[in-house]
């Protein structure tokens, strides 16, 4: 049975009731964890406002602004948990950007700023997260992040974000090969295309979504709930000797060759 009683999960990037990570704070709630949660600061607090209604009924004990282009509030966010909670179990990373118009068009026409913030906010983050939690795992912990095909192969209109998103699954190999000592997991989940903010930006994603269900040996795409339950059992003992390794949650999609 899979059961997170005890267990302390932080969960970053949930923007509306739309992000794959309310999915996943939802599962790990049902499932027993105790949640913190992250949002993005904005000067009129909208983004808190918005997140804060969203979650309370999962009763996070822990709620923190964190920019991760921010270096102070990362700490900030890592040492409040310490002072709360005393130790760290469970991070789940959410969090990707990229501009609207280096998300589409030629490539090699992205911008020197765009390709930086999409790596920082989209890549970086994630071993910056990592480092911050490692010593709140002292007792082991599980690290799981969002990825997407995009990532492997070409997808219309993904652009930088592939790029981003394929440094993120190596970085989730050597921070594993690193962590695994400590008895740190590290995986990533490739979702299938779901409707989110995030995947606003991109255009033709409803053409997307449409292809998969057409594709896609199940004949349909993914929900957040079983994108949530994917990495609440990532998150479980009953994953307790996987790490390293990209996890395709998406109907079978990848399989396919046409």
């Amino acid at each position: 049975m899979l059961d997170l009683t005890g267990k302390k999960a932080l969960v970053t990037g949930i923007a509306n009731n739309r992000s794959i990570a309310w999915g996943i704070a939802q599962q790990l709630h049902q499932a027993g964890a105790e949640l913190g949660v992250t949002y993005l600061p904005d000067e009129k607090g909208r983004y808190e406002r918005k997140v804060r209604e969203l979650v309370n009924p999962l009763n996070p004990s822990v709620f923190l602004p964190c920019d991760v282009q921010n270096d102070s509030q990362i700490e900030s966010t890592f040492e409040t948990i310490a002072q709360e909670w005393g130790k760290l179990d469970i991070l789940i990373h959410s969090l990707a950007f990229a501009s609207k118009e280096d998300l589409s068009g030629e490539f090699s026409a992205t911008s020197r700023e765009g390709f930086t913030q999409a790596m920082e906010i989209s890549t970086y983050s994630l071993t910056r997260l990592a480092r911050a939690a490692k010593p709140l795992m002292s007792e082991g912990g599980s690290i799981v992040t969002l990825t997407y095909l995009g990532g492997e192969r070409v997808i219309p209109n993904y652009n930088v974000m592939g790029v981003a998103k394929a440094g993120l699954q190596m970085s989730v190999r050597y921070l594993a090969a690193e962590l695994g000592s400590h008895k740190i997991r590290v995986n990533a989940i490739s979702a299938g295309p779901i409707r989110t903010l995030a995947s606003s930006a991109v255009d033709g994603i409803l053409d997307m979504i449409r292809h998969v269900e057409e594709v896609a040996p199940l004949q349909r795409t993914v929900t957040q709930q079983e994108v949530g339950n994917s990495a609440a059992f990532l998150c479980s003992d009953l994953a307790g000797g996987i790490t390293g390794q990209v996890l395709y949650v998406d109907a079978g999609y990848e399989i396919m060759g046409m």
